[in-house]
């Protein structure tokens, strides 16, 4: 596997695709000795499973689409760009006027799904050949798929699982044309079932520390866990989980906020899960979901950016004035979370150009910075790790669990307390709550120190406050995304598509 900067690379492995691959022995013109490496007799030693693994990472920096519009969706961000025409998808799923034939919401499908089939031809052939550590990437595949299938029942509700019973208990199998006029949607209930189960599996199996930075510890799985239960409002459950993590795990805040979002704090003491990305490897608009890089941060840069810092960019997500203005003063994070650029070019010298729907702000946690390689297309290969799942996550969920739970408000306050004493370098501005003023807290919170990362609305939905919230928000509609039409279309009257749309 290739590493930079002591990363995991997430390449896409060509003996993955259905394909296959030919090779033959060293005999000129000799066909009989032609043999065929295809997916079924793959998985004959530790280097093959390894390189499916690789593949099976591969698809989680597709998910830069899901991170960018999770805010794009919320009442944190419009979605700027050039103009309103510039990504149709977004605006309309910014104006909440989004539609089975929203080609990014398709896209979010279409990745997640190639995910879950990478994740399945693993598990299919699991027990091919036995080695040192099979089991260890075993847990991880189980891990990634109940992370697509994660983003998956967020974004959609229900989706379809091929043998759904198997999966249950391990079991992995592909996709193959065809199955979408049998295979059935199931039910969210169901699909979070399934994601428990490869969760603890992989909690149970997994260690904190990771054979290579990237990959996916017992940290990670349990925090995901968590994160699940939390969205099932199993409180008690994820306060369980929540405690055991902090108690036991390696994690802590990290002491320096800003230094978190910039190239020397990727996979720090606060990280628990990141999606890794490079800039040594480049990609095209043809091939969005082929780029080693994030793709969001080029497009969340500074519309004709020149001066120091930041590079240019496409002028995406624009926080607005109500984000801004939500933090209090002395809280470190509004201007690590929100870059003002008026201020910026005022004492830098700095020039820009204002976009569409322009706010006078940028996501400034995941902008473009100077210096990086961007082999390939500057605004599609930089090197900015998404932080999926930070330490100050996990306590914030573990207060509402056990807050939500009437476990303990007291400790629940004390996780609270633990963030916004390092967002203020003090105690100062500590609360002091307890039973519904205390949830009410915890929700601000979460919006105050995940600004920009992707998790805003859907924190909104399960919380039940985005009808309130966004504009244009319809209950009973908009809590999940449409199915893709097309797939309505191929499944025959198979599947039915989510109310309303």
């Amino acid at each position: 596997m290739k590493k930079t900067n002591n990363k995991i690379l997430l390449i896409a492995v060509g003996l993955l695709l259905a394909f296959g691959i030919y090779s033959c022995e060293d005999k000129f013109l000799d066909e009989e000795e032609n043999y065929l490496i295809d997916s079924e007799s793959y998985f004959n030693s530790e280097d093959d499973y390894y390189l499916a693994l690789v593949g099976a990472y591969d698809l989680l920096q597709a998910t830069y689409v899901n991170n960018l519009l999770g805010e794009i969706a919320s009442d944190n961000t419009l979605c700027g760009g050039e103009s309103a025409t510039d990504v149709v998808g977004f605006q309309q799923i910014d104006d909440m006027i989004h539609t089975p034939v929203n080609s990014n919401l398709r896209d979010i499908w279409n990745w997640m799904f190639a995910g879950v089939k990478r994740v399945n031809y693993f598990l299919e052939f699991q027990d091919r050949t036995d080695f040192d550590g099979r089991e260890i990437m075993v847990a991880e595949v189980r891990f990634l798929r109940a992370y697509y299938h994660f983003e998956l029942v967020k974004w959609f509700g229900g989706i379809p699982i091929k043998n759904y019973q198997d999966a249950l208990n391990g079991a992995g199998k592909r996709f193959a044309p065809g199955d979408e006029t049998s295979v059935p949607r199931y039910s969210e209930s169901e699909v979070y079932a399934l994601i428990e189960s490869d969760l603890i599996f992989a909690v149970n199996t997994l260690n904190y520390t990771a054979p290579q930075i990237g990959r996916v510890t017992k940290g990670a799985a349990q925090a995901l866990l968590g994160k699940a239960y939390l969205y099932q409002d199993k409180f008690s459950e994820a306060a369980n989980v929540f405690e055991d993590l902090i108690g036991n795990g390696p994690y802590q805040l990290a002491s320096d906020y800003n230094q978190i979002f910039e190239l020397e704090g990727e996979n720090n003491v606060e990280s628990v899960f990141e999606v890794q990305y490079t800039d040594g490897e480049g990609a095209g608009f043809g091939c969005l979901q082929c780029s080693e890089g994030n793709v969001a941060v080029g497009f969340m840069g500074i519309r004709a950016h020149t001066g120091p810092v930041y590079d240019s960019g496409y002028s995406f997500n624009v926080p607005v004035q109500e984000s801004y203005d939500a933090y209090s003063i002395g809280d470190v994070r509004r201007d690590i979370a929100i870059l003002d650029i008026v201020a910026w070019a005022d004492a830098t010298g700095a020039e820009y150009v204002e976009g569409y729907e322009h706010t006078g702000f940028y996501n400034r946690k995941y902008l473009p910075r100077k210096g990086d390689q961007n082999i390939g297309d500057q605004n599609l290969t930089n090197p900015n790790n998404y932080r999926s799942i930070r330490f100050a996550d996990i306590l914030l969920m573990a207060a509402e669990a056990l807050n939500r739970s009437g476990v303990d408000d007291t400790q629940a306050l004390n996780y609270l307390n633990d963030v916004r004493e390092r967002a203020f370098g003090n105690s100062d501005n500590n609360i002091s709550a307890s039973g519904t003023a205390l949830t009410n807290a915890i929700w601000e919170e979460r919006r105050l120190e995940l600004m920009g990362e992707g998790h805003r609305f859907f924190d909104l939905v399960r919380t039940e406050q985005a009808a309130l919230a966004i504009d244009g928000f319809e209950t009973g509609k908009h809590e999940v995304f449409p199915i893709p039409f097309e797939e309505i279309q191929f499944s025959n009257g198979n599947w039915s598509q989510n109310p309303n749309y």
